[in-house]
């Protein structure tokens, strides 16, 4: 399955509803018409933007607590969309393990923002990974 595929469509989907206030069906219509992905692959992508904006209020007061020395408001649009998508995958998708989850959320910020950024995402990822991890 090409889940990386799946993953970038909506982390494109969730960059479009964050950004432009597009509707969530508008924006997944739009950009599952000519990606290629199978059924299952475009079931998955769907299942991840709708999570996100289901738990999307959850998601950005985790992701504040941990932040340092930054508002997650004031992050750029990519990395907001990419930091939801990864937590909602650490979160309520558990049969894929954090890791495959944080190395992810770097690939699509590097492709998309930069490698500074890529830095943070993981830093701010593995923390709440760890801390996810000492509370089990």
């Amino acid at each position: 399955m090409k889940r990386r595929l799946s993953r970038e469509c909506a982390f494109k989907a969730l960059f479009m509803i964050d950004l432009g206030n597009n509707n969530d069906e508008s924006a997944l219509n739009y950009l599952l018409k000519d990606t290629g992905l199978s059924e299952r692959e475009r079931s998955f992508c769907t299942k991840l933007v709708k999570g996100v904006l289901s738990k999307e209020k959850e998601l950005d007061e985790i992701l504040s607590r941990h932040l340092v020395n930054w508002q997650f408001d004031r992050l750029a649009t990519a990395v907001r969309s990419i930091l939801r998508l990864a937590l909602y995958e650490m979160l309520y998708c558990d049969e894929i393990p954090p890791l495959v989850s944080i190395n992810e959320a770097i690939e699509l910020t590097k492709k998309y923002h930069d490698n500074d950024a890529a830095r943070f995402v993981n830093g701010v990822l593995d923390k709440i990974r760890r801390i996810r991890a000492d509370e089990v």
